[in-house]
């Protein structure tokens, strides 16, 4: 098996996709799911106004709206929460989005002044860390926040880990890579945009260029610059199509470069390490 099939493989990764039954697969996980553990009673997310947090919570909310309805009851809920740092600059997408999910609950958290405490306790304590760290202390304080809002309305964290971030490790260990659960890790970046299409999604939430935004160095910096490969390759290679040579061995190697961000912390029998 080539490192292709190995990666398609491990990702679950389709190379054609009807949305409707997409939506349905995700919908009844995330229904199962909170029936299968009673004591909780609905789902957390950070909603940035990008694609993925735009899927994951509206898919959340159809569940979330399912099950009050088949079991006549108001005890389930989808939590949105708003988490900028200081003044966010894609604010109306982040409002158009909510519109689109329709949540049960909104918050906001302003994790500004959280961050800029932690930066400043680490540089008193000698610790001075770079931009590209401060960025990775914004997506673990913004899962923080999440966290602390779960436990106290008894529900659990939603992950919108989709298989093109989780190849080529283009998230936070423990910040927005930290969740009970993940509906779309399936679903490369376009069968997301599919889904979305097929849900009625503002089209300007979809098709805008996806960014982290974490770096004040490089505001808005686009993921694909980031990575150095778009995502139409990414895409292109987890449906099992042919891409330049280039190009794969990019992914192939921030994928392997990644591996630690996909396996859970070793042990002195796990072979991983060795």
């Amino acid at each position: 098996m080539d490192m292709q099939q190995k990666i398609i493989g491990a990702l679950k990764v389709k190379p054609m996709i009807d949305p409707k039954e997409e939506i349905r697969i995700s919908v009844d996980f995330l229904k199962e799911y909170m029936e299968a553990h009673d004591f909780f009673n609905g789902y957390v997310l950070g909603i940035s106004g990008g694609q993925d947090s735009t899927l994951v919570g509206r898919l959340a909310q159809m569940a979330v709206d399912e099950l009050n309805e088949t079991r006549g009851t108001n005890k389930y809920k989808f939590i949105a929460v708003r988490l900028p740092y200081g003044m966010q600059s894609d604010a109306k997408d982040v409002d158009d989005a909510l519109e689109f999910i329709k949540p049960s609950v909104t918050y906001e958290v302003n994790i500004k002044p959280a961050v800029d405490a932690s930066v400043a306790s680490l540089e008193k304590a000698g610790v001075k860390i770079s931009d590209f760290t401060k960025g990775n202390e914004k997506a673990r304080e913004r899962m923080k926040a999440q966290y602390s809002i779960a436990a106290t309305n008894g529900c659990v964290v939603l992950g919108t880990d989709q298989a093109a971030e989780a190849l080529t490790g283009f998230f936070t260990k423990y910040g927005d890579g930290a969740s009970d659960a993940v509906p779309i890790f399936r679903l490369n970046k376009r069968q997301g945009r599919m889904l979305l299409q097929e849900l009625g999604c503002p089209e300007h939430l979809y098709t805008k260029v996806p960014t982290a935004d974490l770096e004040e160095d490089r505001p808005m910096l686009p993921d694909e610059v980031a990575l150095g490969v778009t995502y139409d390759d990414i895409d292109d290679y987890l449906e099992g199509k042919q891409v330049s040579e280039t190009a794969k061995n990019i992914i192939e190697a921030l994928y392997r470069k990644s591996e630690h961000k996909r396996h859970l912390p070793v042990n002195v029998f796990d072979d991983f390490w060795k």
